[in-house]
């Protein structure tokens, strides 16, 4: 049976090859691919790699892709390994009718026309008709081979030409329509492109599936794709896919940018790994054919305005479906730049450095996100927190979400704590403090309904005292289930913190009577009758890590999580700030973890 060409590059396109292989030959990562001992001969050296599409041993010579693995390791036949992959993938193998089989040929037919319609285009590029095309190319800065390699060419100036000449192959008006190169009129066909170059659009196997022209001289649109065929769709499509795989399988970065001019002068710069979407914004298909090929795809779209919102609507997109070993890198280009003509003015070695210095994903998102956003007010920071937590809830593989939620809001608290200067206990100290006489703390009783209540109100009243402890602090104590009397006064105390020029326990007591809290606040405040001096650096850093082993005991699991999270922090970026606070979290977590066998002792 024959099956459409279409249908078999979907099959393969959701068959991820290293996993099925995976299920009969025990794989290891070796570079950008992975090898293992050959299933088809015995050999105690692997030579069986595995690439994004193919296998293929250097032992044996077997090669092949998904299908072909199963015909081979099963002894299965081709139709069985069909369906039965089809089955897993969740497609409808196509049923042997004719209309499958006459649109299998429609589909090979339009292909061939195509074909003869992209050598006449280059034909017309070197003949004198093509003269202003070929020099506006070489003027753009490139090669006569990568003008070759591209297939790009010249459409003529349209009235009939392409009918005329295809017309002498035999190919009619109906078929030249079909395959997006002409479109009906009221006096009959006319050409779709004229006084256009002309860019070939293949698939991922090189087939050309349509093309793409820009207009040279005044008009618009300035860029032209060719419409939706049988062949044709720019949802799918990625133009230089084709030549992308080859060189992504070679170690070139894939770097995915706006339009075919920036992809096709990458590749003349030395990175061939350059492909872009036809007119359209990223899809959930474009994506899923960029992680076939990298774990790790690179956006580089344009640095304006319409670019910088482009990158952030693919990222927002990409994170639904984000995974630990599915990521993604954004490279964002000063004003007025888009990769060609920032590599034409800086050079190759320039872009090179962007991409090797590519941050990651979770802090260009921060940035991003941040663009335009009111961080100032209350209201504003109160949103802009949202905006981030809901980006880090979106992606679902949770153990992910959870990490870049940490991340974004820990950057958003760094950020608060700066504004400030750092908390004033904490400059120039470069290690762990020595505990201080300064600090007795009163226990929380032992009653175990009253246990929960009280230590919230300690929490609360030392954060009243001592308000230059909440920038550090107000993350943890902001995800506190709290009584009512200390849940109005967090709410009241977080309003004047964004607000605040300086953090001044008096200041604060002032917005407390403003806001009439003020009796509430000195019932909370006399279950902490003892302050210690705020320029005590060991004395508040004792506060600070007793406070934290208080709240240990009422979020256990906040509170270790939080120590991995800062020991992670410490090992990558060495600083003070980093060790001071990874001191006082791991006391307070021992201090916590004594006081699950005693709840009394405490301290």
């Amino acid at each position: 049976m024959s099956l459409p060409p279409n249908f078999l590059d979907e099959l393969r396109a959701r068959t991820p090859i290293a996993p099925l292989i995976a299920r009969k030959v025990r794989l290891e990562r070796s570079g950008r691919e992975q090898k293992g001992c050959c299933p088809f001969h015995n050999e105690k050296s692997p030579s069986f790699y595995v690439y994004d599409d193919h296998y293929h041993c250097f032992g044996c010579g077997a090669h092949g892709d998904a299908i072909s693995f199963v015909m081979q390791s099963d002894g299965a036949a081709f139709m069985e390994a069909v369906e039965r992959l089809a089955a897993e993938a969740g497609l409808e193998v196509p049923k042997p009718t004719l209309e499958a089989a006459e649109a299998a040929q429609r589909e090979a037919d339009l292909s061939d026309v195509l074909e003869a319609a992209g050598a006449i285009y280059r034909q017309n590029l070197h003949a004198p008709q093509g003269v202003a095309a070929l020099s506006y190319l070489r003027g753009r800065g490139l090669s006569d081979a990568t003008i070759a390699q591209f297939g790009l060419g010249w459409s003529g100036e349209g009235r009939g030409a392409m009918l005329e000449t295809l017309g002498r192959r035999g190919i009619g008006a109906a078929q030249i329509i079909e395959a997006g190169l002409m479109k009906a009129g009221e006096r009959g066909p006319v050409d779709y492109f004229f006084t256009r170059v002309m860019f070939p659009i293949r698939d991922r196997r090189g087939r050309v599936i349509s093309f793409g022209g820009r207009l040279l001289g005044d008009g618009q649109p300035k860029y032209l794709n060719g419409p939706e065929t049988a062949l044709f769709s720019k949802r799918q499509t990625l133009y230089a896919l084709d030549s992308a795989r080859t060189a992504v399988r070679g170690g070139a970065a894939l770097i995915v940018v706006e339009g075919y001019m920036d992809a096709i002068t990458l590749a003349e710069a030395g990175f061939a790994g350059a492909v872009a979407p036809l007119g359209t914004a990223l899809t959930e298909a474009h994506l899923a054919e960029l992680w076939r090929l990298s774990p790790r795809p690179i956006l580089c779209f344009d640095g304006d305005a319409p670019g910088r919102r482009a990158a952030l609507r693919s990222t927002e997109l990409a994170l639904k479906t984000l995974a630990p070993d599915r990521g993604l890198a954004v490279l964002r280009l000063p004003d007025r730049d888009d990769p060609d003509s920032f590599v034409r003015r800086e050079g190759a070695a320039a872009f090179a450095g962007l991409i090797k210095s590519a941050p990651n994903l979770v802090e260009t998102l921060f940035d991003m996100l941040a663009e335009g956003s009111d961080r100032v007010s209350p209201e504003g920071r109160a949103a802009f927190r949202k905006r981030l937590d809901a980006a880090a809830r979106s992606i679902e593989d949770r153990s992910l979400a959870a990490e870049y939620r940490t991340a974004l809001i820990d950057r958003l608290y760094a950020e608060r704590r700066r504004s400030f200067g750092g908390t004033a206990f904490g400059k120039g100290r470069t290690g762990p403090a020595k505990p201080s006489p300064h600090v007795t703390l009163p226990r929380p009783a032992i009653d175990t309904e009253t246990t929960t209540a009280r230590r919230a109100r300690l929490l609360t009243a030392i954060l009243l005292c001592h308000p230059a402890l909440l920038p550090d602090l107000e993350e943890a104590f902001g995800l506190l289930a709290l009584p009512d009397d200390c849940a109005r006064l967090r709410d009241a105390m977080a309003a004047w913190l964004h607000a605040a020029s300086a953090l001044d326990s008096g200041d604060l007591l002032n917005h407390l009577t403003k806001s009439g809290l003020r009796e509430l606040a000195k019932r909370v405040l006399a279950v902490f009758p003892q302050r210690v001096p705020d320029d005590d650096a060991a004395a508040m850093a004792e506060l600070e890590a007793s406070w934290y082993g208080i709240y240990g005991l009422m979020n256990l699991g906040w509170l270790r999580d939080q120590c991995a999270e800062q020991s992670r922090k410490w090992q990558q970026t060495p600083e003070p700030e980093v060790w001071n606070r990874l001191v006082s979290l791991t006391r307070a977590l021992k201090r916590a973890e004594r006081g699950e066998a005693d709840s009394d002792a405490v301290f």
